[in-house]
């Protein structure tokens, strides 16, 4: 561009001082206007869970392994106390070809109940950005008694030793895992797609260790075959109530704490499968992705995590007195009431709510038009059905006397659990209804215990 400005002064013929005289001098000439830029949008930053991406990996590394130690921890041989840690040891069968068929075999089974099972026909919350809902056949409690009796029938006729459960305990865990897994990969490599599915907000953020852990896709479907509602209450906690009955038929004389184990933990099971309707409404369904943080916390943190209690019972019985045993029953129900009691305020509630409103019930109406409940268990701790939650495994771990800190690990990873999840709820209502959640929490201000915390 320089070399071509000279040679055109160069050439050009010089002209007359009279020439220069009359012509005007030139103007110099106008820049082009660039068109105005406009200025970039600034994406929100990121607001990352469990640790963010380095989390998600320690998590995902992490998690099987508690599972397979606390598995291994506690058998008929040996179970770590708090004076006995150096005795931990790895057993050599950890991975067996009979313990995947049995995995897959249960969960072909519970499939099989999901699509042939007849049940209401309903649908979900709206989804992210539309007014489009999913539709759900409501027949998980159809598929519990199902299974409960089809096992107890194999068992009866010897056509399975159930007691096996008990026996293969640690094979099953490592299979479990390993199947979530790979149901996990699958689920992120689908999600990839070109039919370009609903993606969930907190596993999308192109960090692909974070998004493979809180899953990319909101719901991904098989058809009609809804693959996060299936593994949600379904394969992991039927299969829960089944290893704890595996684990009292290897019980030599069957414990009155081995029998209360059972029967609390079975009633639990049933009541989140009769109440099955309620999960659409929860963060798992309608927020979070299906990726590992589900599918491994379905299919194998559950069950074999959940059935620590009756797994150490079966040898290790706590010899608890009659006043201990009714104590630790009446604070079981007493979880319960708060438990259920809350949740079906909440639900009645949302079905209806002029009735409550005429029976009593009180709330906040807010600008996007959402009532939020200030009276009866929602108006004594914005939480308190959590309360109700851990009061009841806190009553379980009780049943296993002081002998060994593995019963108790429900109970401290579950107020854990609760007391994180409460904050990514707190968290989500504080932008989903602006300044009306502080004034929510003005008249309900404490989250579990009321007038405590």
């Amino acid at each position: 561009m320089v070399a071509t400005r000279r040679q055109s002064a160069g050439g050009a013929r010089a002209a007359s001082p009279a020439r220069r005289a009359k012509s005007p001098a030139r103007k110099p000439a106008a820049r082009a206007k660039s068109p105005a830029r406009k200025p970039r949008k600034q994406q929100a930053p990121i607001e990352f869970e469990f640790g963010g991406p380095l989390g998600a990996l320690a998590t995902t590394v992490f998690l099987p392994l508690v599972v397979i130690a606390l598995a291994v921890a506690c058998d008929d041989d040996f179970c770590v106390g708090y004076n006995t840690l150096s005795e931990f040891r790895v057993p050599s069968n950890l991975v067996t070809i009979k313990a995947f068929g049995v995995v897959l075999g249960w969960l072909a089974f519970q499939a099989l109940l999901y699509v042939a099972l007849p049940g209401d026909r309903v649908q979900g919350a709206p989804l992210p950005g539309s007014t489009k809902r999913l539709d759900y056949v409501l027949n998980g409690h159809a598929a519990f008694w199902c299974s409960i009796v089809a096992v107890a029938l194999a068992d009866h006729y010897r056509w399975i030793d159930i007691s096996t459960l008990y026996d293969d305990f640690v094979p099953l865990a490592v299979a479990s895992c390993i199947l979530s897994l790979l149901l996990s990969i699958a689920l992120y490599v689908a999600s990839f797609r070109p039919a370009k599915p609903l993606l969930a907000k907190p596993g999308n953020t192109g960090i692909r260790i974070y998004d493979f852990f809180m899953g990319r896709e909101l719901n991904p479907r098989i058809s009609n075959f809804d693959l996060k509602y299936f593994c949600e209450l379904r394969p992991g906690l039927i299969g829960w109530v089944c290893l704890n009955l595996g684990a009292l038929a290897k019980q030599r004389e069957v414990s009155t704490s081995m029998l209360l184990v059972n029967i609390f933990q079975l009633q639990y099971v049933w009541d989140a499968l009769y109440f099955e309707r309620s999960i659409l409404t929860t963060m798992d369904i309608t927020t979070d992705g299906f990726g590992f943080m589900l599918a491994f916390g379905d299919l194998s943190w559950v069950p074999f995590t959940y059935s620590l209690q009756a797994r150490y019972l079966a040898s290790y019985d706590a010899q608890l007195s009659t006043l201990s045993l009714v104590v630790i029953t009446l604070l079981h129900f007493t979880g319960y009431v708060v438990f259920r009691g809350a949740n079906s305020q909440k639900d009645s509630f949302r079905r209806d709510p002029q009735t409550a409103i005429d029976r009593g019930t009180t709330y906040l109406q807010t600008k996007r038009g959402t009532k939020l409940i200030t009276s009866g268990f929602w108006g004594a701790a914005r939480k308190v059905n959590y309360t109700g939650d851990w009061l009841m495994g806190l009553s379980w771990c009780l049943l296993c006397g002081f002998g060994s800190p593995i019963p108790y690990f429900y109970a401290t990873y579950f107020l854990v659990l609760l007391i994180h999840r409460a904050l990514r709820d707190d968290h989500a209502c504080a932008e989903k209804y602006g300044n009306d959640w502080p004034r929510y929490k003005e008249k309900v201000p404490c989250m579990f215990v009321p007038g405590v915390v």
